[in-house]
């Protein structure tokens, strides 16, 4: 029997948590992680950048995000345009909010998790994520949420780092690395199939990008980007 948590399936299973339970902020980790990721902004930007533009072009006026963090993603939405953003994560609130005033971006923040979204049904055109996936309690109930507000020919855009091949060099260190890196990132995992399970998710067409970065971060150097988009 596997008993790896980050082996991943579709299977029924108890209801997610409730946002309390999916995340507690943490009085070291939230502020660390809100200053690491701004100070990391623009050298992150650069690395991700080609992948994120193509992801991220000719987005609808009103986009859902989840996990914004400190507002990554504003540079590529256009002026004007209604962020739904989804981050419980109170120590990134106020860089969020800051950066989405700069950018002119209408922020409507909602602080509930990924896993149930206080959204209805079928109501938005395009939701994104980028590195979040890794992050989530339960990636499959976040995918199901995610398919259930989008319009039919909706999409979800996401860029995720995963899990290296087995018994490559950087599969043992992403193993060796697991419990401090998920300590110190919010229980960041870098040993997710998140591919296999995107595309286990129910959307009418998947289309997947591998790649791997060249960064100092070698945990988080396998990475895919990819669209879902849901039946018409």
């Amino acid at each position: 029997m596997d008993t790896n948590p980050d082996v991943l399936s579709f299977e029924p299973k108890e209801p997610a948590p409730t946002t309390a339970e999916a995340f507690r902020p943490h009085p070291i980790r939230g502020p660390f992680n809100a200053l690491f990721f701004t100070a990391l902004n623009r050298y992150l930007d650069h690395v991700l950048r080609p992948h994120k533009q193509a992801l991220f072009d000719n987005l609808p006026a009103t986009v859902v995000e989840l996990g914004p963090g400190v507002g990554a993603n504003l540079r590529y939405l256009r002026a004007g345009t209604r962020l739904i953003a989804v981050e419980p994560n109170p120590a990134l609130h106020d860089r969020l909010r800051a950066r989405a005033d700069r950018a002119h971006i209408d922020l409507e923040l909602h602080t509930t998790g990924a896993e149930r979204l206080d959204l209805t049904d079928e109501s938005v055109d395009a939701v994104i994520s980028s590195l979040v996936l890794c992050t989530v309690t339960d990636p499959v109930a976040v995918l199901t949420e995610v398919h259930r507000v989008l319009r039919p020919g909706g999409h979800y855009a996401f860029l995720e780092h995963v899990a290296a091949p087995d018994g490559t060099a950087l599969r043992c260190l992403q193993r060796t690395a697991r419990r401090p890196w998920s300590w110190t990132f919010e229980g960041c995992s870098c040993e997710r199939d998140l591919q296999a399970v995107i595309e286990a998710a129910g959307f009418a067409e998947t289309t997947i990008e591998a790649y791997r970065l060249r960064s100092p971060f070698l945990p988080v150097n396998p990475q895919i980007a990819g669209i879902a988009r849901k039946r018409s």
